[in-house]
């Protein structure tokens, strides 16, 4: 089996202590690859090419046509081999097939919208009160970008970072998880194809507590943009203050889905169900707490639970398969104590629960949709983001009720509202404390509109404009179009 390696100044090459890790396919436990394991030093060579590849201005001298050209190219290629980036993706997380697909779409689309905005801001004129002066106000790129992704999505996150990244004209190293690296590696392929130049884009491949570290804490590095767990997240603010970088943290969610009693009954049943179940939950935006009026609520737990005993679990390339696996045994067990610990709290398992008993099951890391009733905000399965397949159910009786139940959280990623009145739903979302809020939606994403958290879900945005604002500096030039001496001295 041949090695992956990293890419590092515009080579493809093994890690300086030459350890290799294996890749598992999380369905069966079977190694799909192995890849190079990096450690600091191999960090610490990605950041000097990258240093030395802006401060020669190798890419941000580059006309932002030129660059938006190649970034399209990328988006290309992504179209191109979207089937083999799918399997991939696929393989490497357990989703099926039909989710990575979607995927992979999105991520060509982030690419392209990109693309087009590299040009597209010449920077603006404003208003001097000084007599004889021009003022204006310029954006450029941060610098060198260390960029930290997660599991569950590895490309797609992996897409909100680079291409603005690149766009922007700034160079960067990016880290991918490192049991999910295999379309990361490819899209630096499809990089390296497009022509991005040497230096500027910089993959290595190890784990968080040494390149992650590494990359928060150098102070070569101008901007660190991580996806993942709050507890890391906020380890590395604290590294990322030794020079005081940038960041930009996207921490997760316990997200809030709210069904009021004259919401469409069936589709807010249906989206019940997709707000959580792709991907086995693990999704930052899922919408795992589900707050129901109360007049509904057992008509609604009942019609949900005979829905989710449906829900076939299989391989990912099945295409019968709605639900894969969890990503790994350590995450499995995260998961089953979640819930365990709900019981004990007096939570009730109106369904699921439990690892499936099918014996075709039983090499993956499967765990059964489930659906847990009798819910409070005080219990730790309403209150913790568990990344599973796993919704609770909590009741309200009043908007304003329904409110606070939505709002108590340390999250503020992302929330839904369910409702024909168009007024409560107005209302209610003006008062939610999210990033995001849909209205008679959930999980809908597209790469115009900003995204991040309110709260401890983060700091920053991704996608939109604001996406990428977050790889740009903002530079006032004040021209003195007639200098005088002052003569005060």
């Amino acid at each position: 089996m041949t090695i992956k390696q990293q890419f590092i100044d515009g080579k493809w090459v093994h890690s300086n202590s030459n350890k290799v890790r294996n890749i598992i396919n999380p369905f069966n436990q079977e190694v799909i690859a192995q890849v190079t394991e990096s450690d600091e030093s191999d960090a610490k060579s990605a950041i000097t090419a990258a240093r030395k590849a802006f401060d020669q201005g190798v890419w941000s001298s580059t006309p932002a046509t030129e660059r938006g050209q190649i970034v399209y190219k990328i988006a290309d290629f992504i179209a191109r081999d979207r089937e083999e980036l799918a399997e991939l993706e696929s393989l490497d997380t357990g989703k099926t097939m039909e989710e990575s697909r979607g995927d992979m779409d999105d991520i060509a689309g982030v690419f392209r919208y990109y693309a087009e905005a590299a040009d597209k801001d010449g920077g603006e004129i404003i208003d001097s009160p000084i007599p004889n002066s021009v003022s204006k106000v310029v954006r450029e790129p941060v610098g060198v970008c260390g960029q930290i992704t997660p599991w569950n999505y590895p490309l797609l996150q992996a897409s909100w970072k680079l291409a603005p990244a690149l766009a922007a004209g700034n160079t960067l190293i990016m880290k991918p998880s490192e049991i999910t690296p295999l379309t990361s590696i490819k899209v630096f392929e499809l990089i390296e194809e497009a022509g991005v130049p040497s230096g500027v884009a910089n993959l290595v491949l190890g784990a968080g507590n040494t390149v992650g570290a590494e990359l928060s804490v150098n102070t070569d590095v101008d901007l660190i943009s991580f996806t993942g767990g709050i507890e890391t997240g906020k380890k590395i603010m604290q590294a990322a203050s030794v020079n005081v970088k940038k960041i930009a943290l996207e921490l997760g969610g316990k997200n809030p889905n709210v069904v009021f009693a004259d919401a469409d009954f069936e589709t807010a049943v249906d989206q019940a169900m997709n707000a959580v179940f792709f991907h086995a939950g693990q999704i930052c935006s899922a919408g795992t707490r589900l707050i129901i009026e109360e007049s509904i609520h057992d008509e609604f737990v009942s019609a949900l639970v005979d829905r989710v005993k449906n829900i076939t679990l299989g391989n990912g390339f099945d295409e019968a398969t709605q639900m894969g696996p969890l990503i790994s045994e350590e995450h499995l067990n995260k998961v089953i104590n979640y819930v365990e610990k709900g019981k004990k709290e007096g939570a009730t398992i109106a369904i699921g629960g439990e690892r499936p008993e099918d014996p075709k099951l039983q090499d993956g890391f499967f765990y059964l949709p489930t659906v847990i009733t009798d819910c409070t905000t005080d219990m730790s399965v309403v209150q913790d983001e568990g990344f599973g397949p796993v919704i609770t159910v909590e009741k309200f009786t009043t908007e304003e009720e329904a409110i606070n139940l939505a709002n108590d959280s340390i999250y503020g990623l992302a929330g839904g509202v369910w409702t024909k009145d168009i007024a409560k739903a107005e209302r209610a979302v003006a008062k939610m404390r999210m990033g995001t809020v849909w209205i008679n939606e959930f999980n809908l994403y597209f790469p115009h509109a900003p995204w991040g958290g309110f709260k401890q879900s983060g700091i920053g945005r991704e996608l939109g404009k604001p996406g990428l604002d977050e790889y740009q500096e903002t530079k006032h030039i004040f021209h003195n179009l007639k200098p005088e001496s002052m003569n005060w001295f």
